[in-house]
């Protein structure tokens, strides 16, 4: 396990985002974290996807380095963010996206709107369009104790991510369809907190996992049998094997698509 290489910063009108960058030749692996994440969350497997291609990862705002947020974080914003931020570090699409969490709304949403730009996806434990209203109406006393406990110690970020994560839902609904590009959907044998999360909500998320493996006809689930919610820390293996069969998968319509954002 290699370090991280040294952030960089990017400025993009009065944004600074931070962001990290390193190997060589293609496909641009795009590492999109989950809510609140930061970018040394990759430090497991950021090693060894630079030996498969170009590999990037960086902050969202309100994380590490990169500037707080002054208005609601929708799911449009971040995509439009995401990839003036590539393009800022010379990044030049097509893209690979490799995303966690709440960073799968993300990925499925920039697909979706810019499908000549993606050419395959890998999702880690990803966050489901149907997750969302799905799980608020699950939820058990307990957990929605916590939540306002912690919005109540921390306050409540009112432009982040999670505060506006039903608009972008929304959005991915209204969004042309998905692309067919190859997606790995691997999910955690192990649900985070299991004992706390009432039957049904657990039953509706495995649902929604393989139903992200169906987004695309070229999609699979694998299961990182000894993972919870961060098959990325503990099964790092599983990761890495994921997004080489996502590679291995691009075949004729990853040439093609490379070669007419080349002619563009």
């Amino acid at each position: 396990m290699n370090p991280l290489p040294q952030p960089r910063i990017a400025t993009l009108g009065e944004v600074r985002l931070e962001y990290i960058r390193s190997g060589t030749g293609s496909p641009t692996l795009v590492l999109i974290n989950g809510s609140g994440g930061p970018l040394e969350g990759w430090h497991k497997v950021f090693g060894d996807l630079e030996a498969l291609g170009t590999v990037f990862a960086y902050n969202r705002r309100g994380i590490g380095k990169s500037t707080k947020p002054k208005t609601p974080q929708t799911g449009e914003v971040m995509v439009d963010t995401l990839r003036a931020l590539l393009r800022a570090a010379e990044l030049a699409p097509p893209y690979l996206l490799v995303a966690h969490s709440l960073g799968g709304l993300i990925a499925n949403l920039y697909a979706r709107t810019y499908p000549q730009e993606v050419t395959g996806m890998v999702l880690l434990e990803a966050t489901a369009p149907e997750d969302i209203a799905v799980m608020a109406s699950l939820e058990s006393p307990v957990q929605r104790f916590l939540k306002g406990a912690v919005d109540g110690v921390f306050g409540k970020d009112t432009f982040g991510d999670t505060a506006h994560v039903q608009r972008t839902v929304e959005l991915i609904a209204e969004a042309p369809p998905f692309p067919e590009i190859p997606v790995v959907v691997v999910t955690g044998g192990k649900p985070a907190m299991a004992w706390l999360t009432p039957a049904p909500a657990l039953a509706a998320r495995a649902a929604h996992q393989r139903q992200l493996a169906s987004l695309s006809p070229r999609g699979k689930q694998v299961i990182a049998a000894s993972s919870g919610h961060f098959p990325q820390f503990s099964e790092p293996e599983v990761v890495i094997r994921a997004v080489r069969d996502a590679i291995e998968g691009l075949g004729p319509h990853y040439r093609d698509t490379a070669e007419r954002l080349g002619e563009d």
